[in-house]
């Protein structure tokens, strides 16, 4: 159901006064731009004919930019379709790894830098507890996807990695986690391994930007233990297929949160996780909810989601021939996520009154010009002459 209010429409309304009263990065006002000219004239489109009935109708295009709320939804699917060929028939388990706050500030100034270490940190945490023989003793991989946003839209950077429950050790075959696959590693122990892992890069990133590691900075960052989080290990491949539709393409905030949209003041409901997550509705000034969501705007060329260990484009062979070893069941049938990724590009063409024909491009049109009168249905011929 498309939503009542839209985040383009705010970046219309009151986008101008944001640039006018903020130091909005270029890149940033790039984006903004994006969104607020998505499947509009100003990017042009195109009219589909359905092949059956002979219905026209005009489409604009989209900005196809990956924080625009409107345009998640296909690179979602077509991006699980085409990971349904990585899974292996095991349990796998969601980890999430989270930076302090006390470090936010960096991250304002050096997203690219701080979080490419938070990256590398959780991939080192991860291996480090894989080859040891003491915890499994085998090479393992994951999907990790970066989030950097929580329900308020303040900046909250954490990894989310599905992680398969075990690795392929030296002899080449499967070896589980503990229990079979129903336990990863010590929390504590992950926790304490990561942030040793984070910090010595963090302290050689600090010495290349002539920065030094205060005592005050020091004190906050060792004060507390840093959150490592791992859920209860999912029951097969089909419910992982459920979570890479979650957490994949999300945006910092989808339209169907916003609430409310006035001159003044936008409102958007939020769930409260302090307060037994129950479902709240904040309402901020404009130019402060855009600067919000603006903190959650990677910079160009960043990759947000990456596959790492087993895992990774290069270990593809490898995973192959385990997948063979493993047999693993087809998970088509069981995955209501992947039965809809596996039809889209069946059903987006689907005429969407008579339900049998396809829709068709006969036509193009630029950027700001109005759609031309596109040439003759031969469907609509056949029915004239009739």
């Amino acid at each position: 159901m498309r939503a009542r209010y839209e985040l383009a429409d705010i970046v219309r309304q009151s986008g101008s006064r944001f640039l006018s009263e903020r130091a909005v990065l270029p890149y940033h006002q790039k984006v903004l731009r994006a969104i607020a000219q998505c499947r509009t004239a100003a990017l042009g489109g195109h009219v589909e004919r359905c092949t059956a009935c002979g219905l026209e109708h005009v489409s604009y295009n989209g900005c196809r930019n990956r924080h625009c709320p409107k345009c998640q939804g296909a690179n979602r699917d077509k991006w699980i379709q085409a990971r349904q060929d990585d899974l292996l028939d095991c349990r796998y388990f969601h980890v999430v790894f989270t930076l302090p706050e006390c470090l936010n500030i960096f991250c304002l100034h050096y997203p690219k830098e701080l979080y490419d270490l938070l990256f590398l940190s959780a991939k080192q945490t991860l291996h480090t507890f894989g080859r040891d023989d003491q915890y499994l003793g085998a090479a393992m991989g994951a999907v990790a996807v970066l989030h950097t946003w929580g329900q308020t839209l303040m900046l909250h950077p954490h990894i989310h990695l599905i992680v398969p429950a075990g690795g392929i050790d030296k002899a080449g075959d499967w070896k589980h986690t503990r229990s079979g696959g129903k336990y990863l590693f010590p929390v504590k122990a992950m926790s304490a391994v990561y942030r040793g892992k984070f910090m010595s890069g963090f302290q050689d990133f600090l010495e290349e930007h002539g920065m030094a590691l205060t005592e005050e900075l020091k004190s906050a960052v060792y004060r507390k233990d840093w959150v490592v989080y791992t859920k209860l290990p999912f029951g097969g491949a089909a419910q992982v297929i459920e979570y890479l539709g979650r957490y994949t393409h999300k945006v910092a905030i989808s339209n169907h949160r916003l609430s409310g949209i006035e001159p003044d003041k936008v409102s958007f409901t939020y769930k409260d996780y302090s307060d037994g997550g129950k479902t709240k509705t904040m309402t901020l000034e404009p130019v402060e909810f855009l600067r919000r969501f603006c903190l959650h705007i990677l910079p160009h060329g960043f990759r947000k989601i990456r596959h790492f260990g087993i895992l990774a484009s290069r270990n593809k062979p490898k995973l192959k021939a385990q997948q063979q070893k493993m047999n693993p069941p087809k998970t088509e049938q069981q995955s209501p996520v992947y039965q809809k990724a596996r039809t889209f590009c069946v059903e987006i063409k689907q005429c969407p009154r008579c339900k049998t024909g396809q829709m068709e491009i006969v036509m193009s049109f630029r950027p700001h010009a109005p759609p031309q009168r596109p040439p003759p249905s031969p469907v609509a011929s056949s029915l004239s002459e009739h």
